[in-house]
């Protein structure tokens, strides 16, 4: 927050997703490489399988990130 400034390392290779839980929100995202389309990998964020119990409802979420695929079992982790 901007009364503690503390942040979070997020390990390479880590799947990871945020929400947003106040308005008016500011996020800086660092990268250990240029980013590449090539190197992305992603799940959806919904999929039960996942069991995500996001704080909020979810109201506004990227085109992109809503298709994302969800986990079946030929499911082997996330490539990157």
């Amino acid at each position: 927050s901007a009364a503690n400034k503390k942040s979070l390392l997020i390990p390479e290779g880590f799947a990871h997703g945020f929400q947003a839980l106040a308005e008016n929100c500011e996020m800086i995202y660092l990268h250990t490489a240029p980013f590449s389309d090539l190197s992305e990998g992603a799940m959806n964020i919904s999929d039960p399988k996942i069991g995500i119990h996001w704080p909020l409802p979810i109201t506004d979420i990227s085109n992109r990130d809503r298709q994302h695929p969800f986990i079946t079992e030929k499911f082997k982790g996330v490539e990157i």
